[in-house]
């Protein structure tokens, strides 16, 4: 999905924090995949906290909230940009999610609050801890901030084998912010009452993200920008929705345990599979319908 070349962008709703050295530790929080490393180790029973005390991996100091790259997402002015540059990408996506939630939820009564956006790269500080790029894009609950390393997305092609077409790489920023309306709502700690298996709330929590990614991409083409009034995004393609379908396989739990162990353990899943996935993300795009995004209404989502 391109975004309209004359849309403008506000380089103020993401925090670029690249350009200083990594910092130290792992992740707590919701995530498209759990991570790269982090996720296989997981799913092998693995505390992913041995990996780090065995390399030593993360002794420069952390990455500062305040830290910012020169130049970084304060470049990003216009969708032509976002067309060209990843991070641009991401924070076009992000103005987009902002500018759709309040109004879509004022439907339902209930009042956005916009969330936060770090763009980091390596490792940095978070209000659930330090967090490294082996974790993949996540949001944290604590300071209600959804973080992104933009090299996970060069992972999600090459070592998952998901399209790199953009409206993939919006699904994953889609997705994250479904964290963000799921802690609105009440319905992300559900995840921890029931953390593993292939009903457990874990996955329902996953799957209902990226409905509500879905949710968004149905509306996107028409979401404007406020000061503007012109659509960030152009309308979808065949191809666009092909694309975020495949970002939503190549995350799911049963593709990424074979591609580390060479067999299924769905008693291990905490994200879905590649098919749930996909069919949640549809769910969300064919209804544009919020309360058809109820995984926890369904006896097996």
């Amino acid at each position: 999905m391109s975004f309209n070349d004359g849309a403008e962008l506000d380089p103020s709703q993401v925090q670029d924090r690249r350009g200083s050295g990594p910092g130290r530790g792992m992740k707590i929080g919701g995530g498209i995949g759990g991570g790269i490393v982090a996720l296989i180790l997981v799913l092998l029973g693995v505390n992913p906290q041995i990996l780090e005390d065995l390399t030593g991996s993360g002794q420069p100091p952390a990455v500062g909230p305040g830290t910012t790259q020169s130049g970084g997402t304060r470049e990003c002015r216009t969708g032509a940009d976002a067309d060209k540059r990843l991070d641009c990408r991401i924070l076009g996506t992000v103005n987009s999610l902002n500018s759709f939630w309040p109004d879509y939820l004022a439907d339902y009564n209930v009042k956005y609050s916009r969330p936060q956006t770090v763009i980091f790269s390596q490792a940095t500080d978070t209000g659930c801890g330090a967090a490294t790029s082996a974790v993949g894009p996540f949001y944290c609950p604590s300071d209600r901030t959804a973080y992104f390393d933009p090299g996970f997305f060069e992972e999600l092609v090459d070592r998952f084998g998901s399209s790199g077409g953009p409206l993939a790489q919006e699904y994953v920023v889609a997705h994250e912010f479904g964290h963000h309306i799921q802690n609105m709502l009440g319905d992300l700690g559900r995840a921890q009452e029931d953390p593993q298996g292939p009903q457990s709330g874990a996955v329902r929590v996953e799957l209902q993200a990226d409905c509500y990614a879905g949710l968004w991409a149905r509306y996107a083409s028409t979401v404007k920008d406020p000061d503007t009034g012109q659509p960030f995004l152009e309308p979808l393609t065949k191809q666009d929705l092909a694309d975020a379908l495949s970002a939503a396989s190549a995350v799911g739990d049963d593709r990424i345990q074979e591609a580390a162990t060479g067999r299924v353990s769905p008693e291990a899943w905490t994200h879905g599979s590649s098919a749930q996935r996909q069919k949640w993300f549809s769910q969300g795009y064919s209804t544009g319908d919020i309360t058809k995004c109820d995984t926890f209404a369904v006896a097996r989502p």
